[in-house]
């Protein structure tokens, strides 16, 4: 097996694919952090139904959570105006979906670790929320960032239900590695699969090491 099996349609879908993964991670960390922290921190009784909500892509078959994306992406529903389905703008969407908890849950468990006496510590010396958010919740729930950043960005590497429902198989556009993968299974070029696969299962394999081995994975599941 050579790299000379690895087509330029199939370095065009890694292209795609690590942009998709990338752009997803940092727009789930973003949008997970306030998420995670009212998670974290709430007594509110919609707790426990926002959290259902969060967890669902861990158990819905991706296929059935694209399927209601593409409804919603599709010309009689909500984003119909946004006209994102069959795009990349449309797999970034449902990626943020797919990796919802995989972000998520790491955040949430690693702000709740960071307890009360700190805050409060910081708050006497006249610390404001925002600054004892920045200064004291940051660095003590750093493991969880770390977390959560590499299983997104994992998790969101090898998806294939949801892009081949919402994104279909454009090149450039919304070909990604699963889906080249599975073309090339198709027409049974199995040297070009398993050069696809083993490299993702040695990215992947590379990007949880890294986690365990520094420890982060150990203080902060999800």
């Amino acid at each position: 097996m050579s790299l000379d099996l690895v087509s330029p349609d199939d370095l065009q879908a890694l292209s795609v694919t690590l942009q998709l993964a990338a752009l997803t991670t940092v727009l789930l960390i973003l949008l997970g952090t306030p998420l995670a922290w009212w998670l974290a921190r709430t007594q509110s009784r919609w707790r426990a139904i926002i959290e259902a909500v969060v967890a669902l892509p861990l158990v819905l078959p991706p296929t059935v959570l694209g399927f209601y994306l593409l409804l919603m992406m599709g010309p009689n529903g909500p984003l119909a105006d946004f006209s994102l389905a069959f795009t990349f703008g449309g797999l970034v969407l449902g990626s943020m979906v797919y990796s919802l908890p995989f972000v998520v849950q790491p955040l949430r468990d690693s702000f709740a670790a960071v307890g009360e006496q700190p805050l409060e510590a910081a708050a006497c010396l006249g610390a404001g929320p925002l600054d004892r958010f920045r200064s004291v919740v940051l660095p003590l729930a750093r493991p969880g960032y770390v977390t959560a950043a590499v299983l997104g960005f994992a998790h969101t590497l090898g998806e294939f239900g949801v892009v081949l429902m919402i994104g279909g198989n454009i090149p450039g556009e919304t070909r990604v590695l699963s889906i080249a993968v599975y073309e090339h299974v198709e027409v049974l070029d199995y040297a070009r699969a398993h050069l696809l696969s083993a490299g993702l299962l040695l990215l992947s394999f590379a990007l949880l090491l890294m986690v365990y081995a520094s420890g982060f994975g150990r203080r902060v599941t999800p």
